[in-house]
């Protein structure tokens, strides 16, 4: 990915859409979720905690008696929220659809693994977790990620980080970022979504920032030789 890059022509870009877009046959059947950075689903949602699972409990997904939709509510024991603080203080229960072709989320309810939650937060002050959202066992996540939940992945929520599927793939605005751990690992959550984040300069630009010494020292620039 070094030297003077090409931009990508749209066919291709088009091309690579229709492969990674699910047919609404599929969308039907199974849950489908695009790739996406763990800082881009961290900037995404409206809350980010880390907690434990108490108990779970299927309850019916609305009041409508109509409504024959299920949907799981987990009691939590909040650790700690690292965004969301201005809508709630204390989550006790998050929910999640019932069926896992509907995005929902299979969580251990045994009050000792801890995750890393987020999702959304309602109209009504529930929260709504699903497969979409960036959801994993606290323990796998590296020490650079932990750490990033504070501030540093917020820091960079201006920036753009797009996916790299093949090349050329270039930068085509100042804030952007290419996650390349597709193109060199053949796995999306290789080295740079374990240990990486894109931070906004000063100037504005948005480049690749390693957890540990100040920013300045550790930016990297894959577009540039």
């Amino acid at each position: 990915l070094e030297g003077n890059m090409t931009p990508v022509p749209s066919t291709l870009l088009l091309s690579a859409l229709l492969l990674l877009t699910p047919r609404p046959e599929e969308l039907a059947e199974g849950c489908s979720c695009a790739p996406a950075h763990p800082q881009q689903l961290i900037c995404d949602s409206a809350l980010v905690i880390r907690a434990k699972i108490s108990s779970e409990k299927v309850v019916p997904a609305s009041d409508d008696p109509l409504d024959t939709h299920k949907m799981i509510r987990y009691e939590i024991k909040q650790i700690k929220m690292f965004k969301g603080f201005e809508k709630l203080k204390d989550v006790q229960y998050v929910y999640t659809p019932f069926d896992s072709s509907l995005c929902g989320v299979k969580l251990e309810a045994n009050n000792k693994k801890q995750y890393l939650l987020t999702g959304q937060i309602l109209s009504d002050g529930k929260v709504l977790i699903h497969l979409c959202n960036y959801i994993e066992p606290w323990d796998d996540l590296s020490l650079s990620q932990k750490k990033s939940l504070n501030q540093r992945y917020q820091m960079g929520c201006g920036c753009k980080i797009t996916t790299c599927y093949m090349v050329p793939c270039s930068i085509t605005t100042p804030n952007e970022c290419l996650w390349t751990d597709w193109l060199i690992e053949r796995k999306l959550y290789g080295h740079q979504a374990k240990h990486y984040a894109c931070i906004k300069r000063s100037d504005g630009t948005c480049s690749w920032y390693r957890g540990g010494p100040p920013p300045e020292k550790e930016f990297i620039d894959i577009s540039e030789p």
